[in-house]
């Protein structure tokens, strides 16, 4: 089945998405779209960079058509943030009747997204890059007091994708499109521990939605980064279907596991590289090389080291310590603090968890393995699509991308491997493996 029809088969599934249009000089088509799916005039929402991309193409468009439209739009330097404050201007902006039309990318999507949500109304989405995941997620990752979380709203009602405009955005923004595919390798792996521990049991309909393609979405980096037609066509598909996916299991847990745990950290750090802030697929890049190495260090080992020592785990209070020596007090250390309380287990209850993981460990371990890239195989394949791979690339050195792992795993709720380890005594070693070059030989067991 060609991923055009997989995507057909997901927007039919889809409570929210009614359309979307992906092709080769589709851009004409925006007011055809429009007018199938909505009615009255249209505010145009986009930044600088965003607008030069398909701006004046949709304008023509709706021109044509005779569709009353305005325009919004914000500077693009310095790169706008995703966050509710922005979100919130721009519902202010929008009139009574007017329906709005995001032109952009990950931020701009994000933005518009949330806005309309808050006013009840759907919206379109006109895609100027595959840089990221959530044109068709049902869901808004901004940050709000300096908290990032994943805020559920209804994604864009219609998706137009012309893949002229796709392939010529800058090389960056497709290499970070690819890092965030990449993330949904180790994302898969935190799933499937997980379901085996009876936590989150795996969705048979999202879960093939985005581990089924995965390997062919990722598997020509050079293609992708020298911009060809068809090979970026493959990987929007893979990020729109992905999106689709979130919004059939109603969370993110399909495409974020604890390499968005690392990322989303990052972002609330504001991380800044060369003057400029650090988009969302770079981060998760990086984020996922990570979690891979920690992966790679878990399943090396010859058993799983559960000592009855550790079994008793920290409590509840000493985990709520540790996120106030970690975060400080404020609002980000309360949201984290609220996200543990909602995961923790301890005593009893962790001794048998445990006990059940050192039982299926050896059968959970081999399809972890077969399932799983290697950091360095996922390293090779970002290097070459031109996305981030070493944490010094986006400003990140080894005792930060140490420290980042530690607090990541206070961020959700959702169980990752940085809980596995984390509950088994072996997260700082595992972080030591993933945060210094070469030291996976030193830490041991």
């Amino acid at each position: 089945m060609t991923g055009a029809a997989v995507i057909g088969q997901a927007v039919a599934r889809s409570a929210n998405v009614a359309e979307v249009r992906i092709g080769r000089e589709v851009i004409s088509e925006a007011a055809v779209l429009y007018a199938r799916h909505f009615s009255g005039p249209v505010c145009l929402f986009a930044d600088d960079r965003g607008w030069a991309a398909a701006g004046p193409q949709v304008e023509a468009s709706l021109n044509a058509a005779g569709i009353a439209f305005r325009r919004h739009v914000i500077a693009a330097l310095p790169r706008p943030k995703p966050t509710v404050d922005l979100a919130d201007s721009l519902r202010g902006v929008l009139r009574a009747g007017e329906t709005p039309v995001a032109i952009g990318s990950g931020v701009m999507n994000d933005v518009v997204k949330y806005a309309a949500f808050g006013l009840g109304i759907p919206y379109m989405c006109v895609a100027t890059a595959a840089s990221m995941d959530g044109y068709t997620s049902a869901g808004a990752p901004l940050s709000e007091k300096g908290f990032k979380k994943t805020i559920p709203c209804r994604p864009a009602k219609v998706l137009l994708a012309d893949l002229e405009v796709i392939a010529a955005a800058p090389r960056e923004m497709t290499g970070w499109g690819y890092g965030d595919l990449a993330g949904k390798v180790p994302a898969g792996g935190d799933w499937m521990i997980a379901d085996a521990l009876g936590i989150e049991p795996i969705d048979d309909v999202a879960w093939p939605m985005v581990q089924d393609g995965l390997e062919g979405w990722l598997s020509e980096p050079d293609r992708i980064a020298a911009g060809d037609r068809d090979a970026v066509e493959g990987l929007f598909l893979g990020l729109t279907l992905v999106g689709l996916a979130m919004e059939a299991h109603g969370s993110s847990r399909p495409a974020s596991g604890a390499d968005h745990q690392i990322a989303h950290l990052w972002e609330m750090d504001d991380l800044h590289h060369n003057g400029e802030g650090v988009s969302h697929g770079a981060c998760v890049a990086v984020g996922a090389i990570a979690t891979l190495r920690m992966y790679d260090w878990l399943l090396s080992l010859d058993h799983l080291p559960l000592d009855p020592a550790l079994r008793s785990g920290m409590t509840l209070g000493e985990k709520e310590a540790e996120v106030l020596r970690l975060f400080g007090s404020g609002e980000i250390a309360d949201r984290a603090m609220a996200e543990t309380r909602l995961k923790h287990v301890e005593g009893e209850a962790l001794a048998k968890r445990l006990g059940h993981l050192s039982d299926l460990w050896p059968g959970l371990s081999a399809r972890l393995r077969a399932r799983l890239w290697t950091a360095e195989r996922m390293a090779e394949q970002l290097r070459r699509a031109g996305a981030p791979a070493k944490g010094a690339e986006i400003g990140v050195d080894d005792r930060y991308l140490y420290q980042s792992i530690l607090k990541a795993r206070f961020l959700r709720s959702r169980y990752t491997v940085l809980d596995l380890l984390d509950e088994c005594g072996l997260l700082h070693k595992a972080a030591l493996a993933a945060s210094v070059p070469n030291s996976m030989r030193r830490v041991g067991t």
